[in-house]
Parts: structure tokens; sequence; C-alpha cells
């Protein structure tokens, strides 16, 4: 049993966490709003290198992952290919935004970005995020 038992919790830390993505912008915003997440879009095209390299390291990162998955409704996107509102342009790619709930673009930038630097800015839009929110809820008490 104990041998069963250790084979189980050897598979378990072999396979690796995904980021949750939402199949289109719609879900994503719904969850976002259901959920009162931040909306992480990338879009990126099928032969952009830098964006396989932002796939392949940025977005492989246990903790990136970890922080998507908890933070965030999180869609891929392809330019050319899948359908995004027009605020979300993407002259040059990978193409990352932060969005409220709302469709309101919090944040954006364009490029590769390695993980440290991914992470510090998105707790740069997270803080953004909640200072809105808190902006908000003064704004409509004193109204």
């Amino acid at each position: 049993m104990r041998y069963i038992i250790t084979i189980l919790l050897m598979l378990s830390t072999l396979q690796a966490d995904d980021i949750t993505w939402n199949s289109s912008f719609a879900a994503a915003k719904a969850k976002a709003q259901k959920e009162d997440k931040i909306i992480y879009a990338v879009i990126t095209s099928e032969t952009c290198r830098w964006c396989r390299k932002l796939e392949a390291t940025t977005l492989e990162d246990k903790v990136v992952i970890k922080n998507l998955n908890k933070k965030y409704a999180a869609v891929a996107l392809t330019r050319g290919k899948d359908k995004y509102p027009p605020c979300l342009k993407a002259p040059m790619v990978p193409m990352t935004y932060f969005l409220a709930p709302d469709g309101r673009v919090i944040y954006s930038v364009p490029g590769y970005w390695q993980t440290e630097d991914y992470l510090s800015m998105m707790g740069d839009v997270e803080r953004k995020y909640e200072k809105q929110k808190r902006a908000a809820l003064l704004s409509h008490q004193t109204n």
C-alpha cells in the first residue's frame, strides 16, 4: 500500500499545472464579471517566435500559472483568427492586455517578458485594479 501511495505522489508532482484558459474573450469577460477577476488576454500569432518563447518560458512558470489561475480570467487569442474587442489592438505580438471585468483596459504591454518582469507587472496591475475599485466605491458612496 505504501508503494502505491508513493507512486501516486510522485506522479502528482510530475504533473504540471496549466493555465485555465477560457475559450473566448466573451467567456473570459463573463468569468471575470462573475468572479470579480481581472481579464488577462494575450494576443499572439501563429508564426511569431517571441510568442512561442513567452508560451514556453514565462507562461510555463508555476508561480505565473498559479497567479493567473487565482486572480485572472485568462484567454489566449490569435491575431487575425479569434474575435476580440477593437480596443485590443495587436500591432506587434505577443501583446498582453489586463482588463477590468467591464472590459476597460487597465494595462497593456507588447513583447516577450521574462518571468520576474511579468510577475512584477502583474503585481502592478493588481494594485492598480484594487485602487480603481476603491475609488469607484468611494465615488458611488458620495453620490
